[in-house]
């Protein structure tokens, strides 16, 4: 169940979100009027604010200095711009960790950063906490009931993680509620091996630098704990703020594909999704990958979603910080809008002169208003405006027939040390069967292996290595209830205990696609293996293999040559009403995309619009159809008749 208050639509009040990070205390006061002036000529009407600003809300110890703020929300609402409060405590100021250097996170060598950049904290150092939730309650108090206020923005990219002995302490406390007693623990750990039988709880330590290698049960656990306490840090700030303020959506932004905040949970405890980006300019495929992204969001959050954090220019933290070329700015805008967001803000707003990011790209960059990147804000801000008068388009869902499962437990499983192939990442994976079907304008949620999938004509499971039976019985009850399921490999292999089924894998999936694979076969670089199918053509595969069985399936693809020569790699099992696929490999683009294409056209998917040129992006949101051309030449688009549902 979600734990939620209002709503974004609470926030827009019928309007798309257009704005930015703004740092006023970066910037003498007789800056702030001229800063209201340019935003009204962009069309801004959110501004997010204070998110690194602690040092100037309490520039000592229970010392709040609130005037600054006030003068500046002031200002603000005044001329009809609304505010994203943020709640500062990503970025301690210097005294609380001069004062109380146990609340500076320890890394696995023991060693204590210090502070002087940002997210310098540890999670359960409780002066940390009192000092944090102090400063929340502060701000709650005086501004829930200001009439700028639109939402609260809670911490920022929450991703510490911390391994010193408080850490360890509420590990041990953490491990305790999970297993019960120690001998479920060193069962589940399989401390048998390398005698690390545990005795007490005492013994337990989070998995600091070892000799050799640690116990990847002890490693899985540790980022689990670690992510249901940095939550803890999230929900105690916004139990704070709706404390004051219950009528005010919470949200807190996450970062694209980020390992250590399971999605899912997190987006069930905040009232909206945000998300932070930044895609580079200089890669191809960043079209697909920002497109993934926003998917990604609006699935976590089962609906529309906030742009939190772009770069209107260069991203500074980049080895190559080359900034957007003239257009492409608002061309990534409104893909985050065709894809489910109902606003769109920038990091920042004016760029700063001093610090880390003095380079960072920004609304009104260091070259002032009379500038390219300026202009484009305003004509970007004029647009949104526009789109906002657009009927039924503000909150309106986007449609999708195909799913892809996204597990955050299996993929910090398929991760850890010792897999038979060290390069096998989990969002490569996912990007394999994702991009083919972006360029052919097929639109994609994302989902959880034991959400609600019956609404989906097709499932595509890249990668599934960690499985619980229960999630293995919901993934086969959708497809022997008629859906059509694609797997990829090395799924099945282990429990959620990261205990390896025995028998021969898939594991609990095994009956579902008619296989069993009795060794993975990961192939070495420039290796790659012939594939041979009179369905979908010859192609080649790398990376992965399985010395793999049907045990019911057809075979529709095997290896030709080399050791596994004859041995199947792409099959297809009915299996109820259903059908499901195993895919033994990975296959290169063109033969993925021939398998996906098949299995699109037997389950009835549809592109948004076929026939599109290369490089034309093709999405449906509610009444609207975005057109967004990716390439840098001029494409002609003709649709003959409606657009189809």
């Amino acid at each position: 169940m979600r734990d939620r208050g209002p709503g974004l639509a609470d926030a827009t009040r019928g309007r798309l979100l257009f704005g930015g990070d703004y740092n006023p205390e970066q910037w003498p006061p007789e800056v702030w009027p001229d800063d209201v002036r340019l935003m009204r000529q962009a069309g801004v009407n959110l501004a997010t604010v204070g998110v690194f600003a602690w040092a100037a809300l309490e520039p000592a110890p229970g010392e709040y200095d609130f005037a600054w703020l006030d003068t500046v929300l002031d200002l603000l609402h005044g001329a009809g711009i609304g505010v994203a409060l943020a709640t500062p405590t990503a970025s301690p100021p210097p005294w609380l960790g001069h004062r109380h250097p146990g609340t500076l996170p320890q890394g696995p060598d023991g060693v204590r950063r210090h502070y002087g950049s940002r997210m310098h904290y540890c999670p359960s150092a409780p002066e940390y906490r009192r000092a944090a939730l102090a400063v929340t309650a502060a701000l709650a108090a005086r501004y829930a009931r200001h009439p700028a206020l639109r939402l609260w923005h809670i911490g920022n990219e929450f991703g510490t993680v911390c391994l010193c002995e408080r850490c360890a302490e509420r590990f041990r406390g953490w491990l305790r509620a999970r297993y019960g007693d120690l001998d479920a623990l060193n069962e589940a750990w399989g401390t048998s091996v390398w005698s690390q039988r545990y005795s007490q709880w005492s013994e337990l330590i989070p998995p600091r630098t070892v000799q050799y290698i640690g116990n990847p049960q002890q490693d899985l656990d540790f980022q689990r704990f670690s992510d249901d306490l940095l939550r803890e840090c999230f929900t105690a700030e916004r139990d704070a703020v709706r404390a004051f303020g219950p009528h005010v959506p919470v949200t807190t932004n996450f970062m694209d594909f980020y390992r250590p905040v399971d999605g899912w949970r997190w987006a069930a405890a905040e009232d909206f999704v945000s998300l932070d980006t930044y895609p580079d300019p200089n890669d191809p495929r960043a079209p697909m990958l920002g497109a993934m992204s926003k998917d990604v969001m609006r699935s976590l959050g089962a609906g529309p979603w906030l742009l939190m954090e772009q770069s209107p220019g260069a991203a500074s933290w980049r080895p190559v910080s080359t900034p957007k070329r003239p257009g492409l700015h608002r061309l990534w805008s409104l893909q985050a809008v065709a894809r489910g967001a109902d606003g769109v803000l920038q990091f920042q707003w004016r760029a700063s002169r001093q610090g880390l990011e003095r380079a960072h790209g920004a609304m009104v960059p260091h070259a002032g208003p009379d500038s390219r990147v300026f202009r484009e804000t305003c004509a970007l801000g004029a647009e949104l405006a526009a789109l906002s008068d657009v009927d039924g388009l503000l909150g309106a869902p986007v449609p999708a027939d195909v799913a892809i499962v996204l597990d955050w437990d299996a993929w910090r499983a398929v991760e850890l040390p010792h897999q038979p192939h060290d390069g096998f990442r989990y969002t490569d994976r996912l990007t394999d069967y994702y991009e083919p079907l972006w360029r052919a304008n097929i639109t994609c949620d994302f989902a959880r292996a034991g959400g609600d999938l019956g609404r989906y004509r097709l499932v595509l499971v890249p990668n599934l290595y960690q499985v619980s039976t229960a999630a293995a019985a919901d993934l086969a009850a959708y497809v022997a209830g008629g859906g059509t399921l694609v797997l990829g490999p090395f799924s099945g292999v282990a429990d959620p205990e990261e205990r390896i089924y025995t028998g021969g894998w898939p594991g609990p999936l095994r009956d579902l696609v008619g296989v069993r694979v009795e060794e993975h076969w990961p192939l070495p670089d420039g290796e790659p293996v012939e594939v041979e199918s009179d369905e979908l053509g010859p192609f080649t595969a790398a990376t992965w293999a399985e010395w793999a069985e049907s045990t019911g399936a057809d075979v529709v693809a095997r290896a030709r040559g080399g050791p596994l020569d004859g041995r199947p790699l792409v099959l297809r099992n009915r299996f109820g009403a259903g059908t499901a696929w195993y895919v033994a490999t990975l296959p290169s683009a063109g033969g993925l995309a021939r398998l996906l294409a098949r299995v699109c056209a037997d389950t009835g998917v549809r592109p948004v619009l076929d026939g599109l040129a290369p490089g034309v992006e093709a999405v449906r949101r509610g009444p609207v159809v975005f057109l967004l051309d990716h390439g840098t030449g001029t494409v002609e688009v003709r649709i003959d008749g409606a657009i189809p549902d």
